[in-house]
């Protein structure tokens, strides 16, 4: 786990100097994405202007330009998309999860991470990346927990893209509605949907892409929300990708529709079955296919814990990441992975 602490741009610059990842950088970029991040900067200096002071610090310590390293994160989830994720937030008898599978092709399995991040006048936080900077679930000292999944763009705007909004809603805000105003403030990137839940049982899904923002709340009977890889919105459906549904999204949907309105009590062990397939398809992946469940993830905020498998849940262990929030104290396990 690797721990971004202090000073921002301090913090990019230690994170950057124990990393030779410049050449994969500069090698994924194009005349494209190098044109839509520069249209891109004025908008994070206006909005998200400490983000760049990372970024600088990050490219510093890899000695590379940090408008390289802009482009790098700035055009993901508008110009790649192999990443698939299934996540879910629920309330129930006062328990509240929130969960996510992380799926995403094999090779991501030695690349990506988890975070523990503690910035100067920012709320301090844990989560996930198959990056750095951004980030794609997480849950920080206030209680809020949020998870990304990306969504097939069919258009895309300049702005913030899916991983830096996770980052601004956790590093910002602390509760449901702070985060849903953030969204609808932000000038957004890419297409997704980013689960949100908070300590006082509010959970929804947000749908949103560069020309609109749905948020879609739980039903009266089943205090649950789910998302995979697509639109489920009336107002958003006008935005749905059209082609080969080739991650098994809406199979994936049906699975959690149908695990939510047949399961009576929802606790951390229903969540566990649920990530772990034991409810349907969910991470039942043929690796052949070169895609896999990387990561998933139990934030439960009720019990200010973490549960988390480092590969497949159908095949590993959920472990648990003990956390102090109400001590006043952020603490979780960074030693070792």
């Amino acid at each position: 786990m690797n721990v971004w602490k202090g000073n921002r741009y301090k913090a990019g610059l230690d994170y950057g100097s124990h990393f030779v990842v410049s050449d994969v950088v500069n090698g994924m970029l194009s005349d494209e994405k190098r044109a839509f991040t520069q249209n891109c900067i004025p908008l994070y200096q206006k909005y998200y202007p400490e983000i760049l002071e990372e970024i600088k610090g990050v490219a510093k310590g890899i000695s590379t330009d940090w408008e390289n390293v802009a482009a790098f994160l700035f055009c993901m989830y508008c110009f790649d998309v192999q990443n698939r994720c299934s996540s879910f937030a629920f309330c129930n008898n006062d328990k509240i999860i929130l969960g996510k599978n992380s799926d995403f092709l094999t090779f991501v399995e030695n690349v990506w991470d988890s975070v523990y991040y503690d910035i100067e006048g920012s709320y301090r936080f844990i989560g996930n990346t198959t990056a750095w900077t951004e980030i794609e679930d997480g849950m920080n000292e206030c209680g809020l927990a949020v998870a990304l999944t990306f969504v097939y763009p069919t258009k895309i705007g300049y702005g913030l893209n899916g991983g830096m909004i996770l980052r601004y809603i956790l590093e910002k805000c602390q509760n449901t509605q702070q985060a849903i105003q953030a969204i609808q403030k932000l000038p957004i990137a890419s297409a997704q949907t980013i689960t949100i839940a908070d300590k006082t049982g509010k959970i929804v899904v947000v749908e949103c892409n560069c020309e609109k923002v749905t948020v879609i709340k739980p039903s009266d009977n089943k205090n649950a929300v789910f998302a995979t890889n697509h639109f489920v919105s009336r107002e958003m459906c006008v935005y749905q990708y059209k082609g080969q549904d080739d991650c098994y999204s809406h199979k994936r949907l049906q699975t959690l529709q149908k695990a939510f309105e047949y399961q009576k009590e929802y606790t951390v062990s229903f969540a566990m079955d649920l990530l772990s397939g034991k409810k349907g398809f969910l991470c039942q992946y043929d690796r052949k296919e070169g895609i896999d469940t990387i990561w998933s993830v139990i934030y439960d905020l009720t019990e200010n814990k973490v549960y988390m498998t480092k590969g497949n849940p159908s095949q590993k262990d959920f472990t648990v990441i003990p956390i102090a929030l109400d001590s006043g104290q952020f603490i979780n396990i960074i030693n070792g992975k």
